[in-house]
């Protein structure tokens, strides 16, 4: 079962995954939720709690982040435990997806706010 709550936070959407995208039907919930973020300037999926991705959620990741892309919209993936960067490395889709560290989300966050006080 998946688990989703999206926070939007100065154009940025950070989407909380919780549960495992081991099924079809997680996959597209997954989709759907990226897809409602098409106002976004970038897109953040918290894979903190993520506890398994297989072959179909690896899949859609990827399909995600090239979505993303054509989009004109960043895509990057947060905190995915060392079991998913490992299915994700044996997939060869490590170089398709890109994974951000606290540092680089926070300055997405951060990017118009930072402009706004280096003018004041």
């Amino acid at each position: 079962m998946l688990n989703l709550s999206i926070e939007n936070v100065a154009g940025v959407s950070v989407i909380r995954c919780s549960g495992r995208i081991v099924q079809s039907g997680a996959a597209y919930q997954l989709r759907n939720a990226v897809a409602s973020e098409l106002d976004s300037r970038a897109i953040v999926l918290d894979m903190t709690e993520i506890q398994k991705v297989e072959g179909g959620g690896l899949g859609m990741l990827v399909f995600l982040r090239r979505w993303a892309h054509d989009h004109g919209i960043q895509f990057k993936l947060f905190n995915p435990s060392h079991q998913v960067r490992e299915k994700l490395e044996r997939a060869g889709s490590i170089c398709e997806v890109e994974i951000a560290s606290v540092p680089e989300v926070m300055a997405l966050i951060n990017r118009d706010n930072h402009q706004y006080s280096i003018a004041a």
